[in-house]
């Protein structure tokens, strides 16, 4: 009886160590702080490549520690930990894309071709392979079990004016789920991406192209239009918007996606 009080008691503190577990991102941390640039109040931000660029060497130490992770520590980690991981990895990595070719375009776009795009790119590697920006976020982030949380699309930033802000700092698992609802707050509230205008519900072309994440349960939303009733108050909706919302009735257009580079230049 003793021995195999003992030998729960081991297992019970290798798990909680197991658990415990972190990854470094303050270099990522360092580099966000520095170069990315908050604007219209606070509720987007801009991205000083020029200046990563010639820190560009800081950068590559980051994402070799990103590389030399091996899968079975990454699977150790807690899942807010795993999220803050593959999060910060497509971002950092996003970034390095872009200096590959900088200042000599105007769009991430103008890094694929008619046959493929950037995402589908396999210049990453990571956990003992080389891999897209697309296998980062649409096979480790969205076609796994383990986070099912839509508000990643809020996090995940494609180097765009369109897209939902590069955060100014790296995220952290203890962290992670406040710094995903200011990320969904300030995206809500920013009034270039979802606005009521003419008495029409207007919103982000994420919401088409990512429909299905957004009605797939999370807080109880079932459908788009759930979803987006919990972020009413921050698009500022009038209350019979906000009833029509919520029963569903209220028609829902998609505003055109700004894909030039979020440049502060």
């Amino acid at each position: 009886m003793l021995r195999n009080l003992f030998i729960s008691l081991i297992f019970i503190t290798f798990s909680s160590w197991l658990h415990a577990e972190t990854f470094d991102h303050s270099a990522w941390d360092t580099l966000v702080k520095a170069h990315v640039v908050s604007i219209n109040n606070g509720l987007a931000t801009q991205v000083d490549y020029g200046a990563l660029l010639q820190q560009r060497a800081k950068l590559a130490e980051y994402l070799k520690s990103l590389s030399t992770l091996p899968r079975n520590r990454f699977d150790a980690l807690s899942t807010s930990e795993q999220l803050a991981f593959l999060i910060n990895a497509y971002n950092a990595w996003t970034v390095e894309l872009i200096l590959t070719k900088y200042p000599k375009l105007e769009s991430i776009k103008d890094l694929g071709n008619v046959i493929s795009s950037p995402w589908k790119k396999e210049f990453i590697p990571l956990f003992n392979d080389t891999v897209s920006l697309d296998k980062i976020e649409h096979e480790f982030i969205r076609g796994s079990e383990r986070y099912n949380d839509p508000r990643i699309h809020f996090a995940v930033n494609c180097a765009s004016i369109g897209c939902p802000a590069l955060r100014e700092e790296a995220y952290t698992g203890d962290q992670l789920d406040v710094q995903l609802e200011a990320q969904a707050q300030r995206f809500f509230a920013d009034s270039s991406r979802n606005r009521w205008q003419n008495n029409k519900l207007q919103v982000s072309s994420i919401f088409k192209w990512y429909r299905g994440d957004f009605g797939a349960g999370w807080r109880d939303s079932n459908s788009l239009h759930e979803f987006l009733a919990l972020y009413g108050g921050a698009m500022k909706l009038p209350e019979t918007a906000m009833k029509k919302l919520k029963s569903g009735a209220l028609e829902i257009t998609f505003l055109d996606y700004d894909w030039r580079l979020n440049d502060t230049h």
